[in-house]
Order: C-alpha cells, then sequence, then structure tokens
C-alpha cells in the first residue's frame, strides 16, 4: 500500500532520484535558476527548500547535514556565505517556478526554477512600483472639467 507516500518518483529509481536531486540543488544554488520540466522543478523544490532552510543557522552541524546531501564544497559554502544572508529574514518560500510552456521534442511542460532573492528584473521591477505608489482617484477633478469652457471664449475672440 502507498500510505503516506505522496512524492513524485520520475520514472527513477530511490539512487537515480536521490543523485538527480542533488545535483539539480547544486546546479540551482550556483546559478540561481535552472531550465528543468515541470514535474522536476516542483520535486525539487520539495528537496531544496529545507536544505537553504538549514543555511540559516551557520554552524557545524548545519554545514556537516547540508554537505550530506550535496556532497559539494563549492555549492556548501556559496549556499551559507551569500545565499544565507539574502534569506534570513524570509519565513519560507526560497525557491520560484516560472512555466515557460511545451517542448517541442516530446510536449514535456518547462519551467524556469529559481531562487527568489536573485532575479534582478523582478527586483527592479518591484523597486520602480514602489517609487509609483501614489494615490489617485477615480473621480474627474474640477481642474479638468474648467479647462474646456476657458478655451470656448478665446476662440470666441479670435474669431
Amino acid at each position: 500500500m502507498r500510505h503516506n507516500k505522496k512524492f513524485n518518483h520520475l520514472s527513477r529509481k530511490k539512487g537515480h532520484r536521490d543523485a538527480m536531486m542533488a545535483n539539480m540543488t547544486i546546479s540551482l544554488i550556483m546559478h540561481k535558476r535552472i531550465f528543468t520540466t515541470l514535474a522536476k522543478a516542483k520535486a525539487l523544490r520539495v528537496y531544496a527548500e529545507p536544505i537553504i532552510n538549514r543555511a540559516k543557522t551557520d554552524d557545524t552541524a548545519s554545514r556537516r547535514v547540508v554537505f550530506s546531501y550535496l556532497q559539494n564544497k563549492q555549492a556548501v559554502s556559496i549556499l551559507f556565505n551569500e545565499i544565507a544572508q539574502k534569506i534570513a529574514d524570509r519565513p519560507g518560500g526560497y525557491t520560484r517556478i516560472l512555466k515557460m510552456g511545451n517542448r517541442l521534442g516530446d510536449n514535456a511542460k518547462t519551467c524556469f526554477i529559481e531562487l527568489v532573492d536573485y532575479n534582478e528584473a523582478l527586483l527592479a521591477e518591484k523597486k520602480d512600483n514602489a517609487k509609483k505608489a501614489t494615490r489617485r482617484s477615480r473621480r474627474s477633478s474640477g481642474k479638468k472639467a474648467a479647462a474646456p469652457q476657458q478655451e470656448a471664449p478665446v476662440q470666441e475672440a479670435a474669431e
């Protein structure tokens, strides 16, 4: 029976699946964004977010636990030195999945999975929206209604 076994097996055995998730997590940490299928991205999010969350506490035990999953010294050092500082105040949701469409060869759904705090385009857009946050009412202002009335007498004087 499959009681309480809800994760996606991705048509792979456990060893292959664990190696693939570790490699994809290392690539995500190193490159901040990777292009993959939607099913793999959803499985990667479940695998990577607890590892990223572990990096909030920088002690020997946390580093050893993360290294036991990733087996890559460079990725662990980037995770604890760079990424942990950016996600220190975030309570969760460290990754974002952006759907891209279907792949031409096999029509698989593809997407980007990226670290949330590293998307410069969305961060710049968010800053621009913060600057443009002026309140405007739906009512028409009195100045616009008064302007056409002032123009009418000027045209009569010209005639």
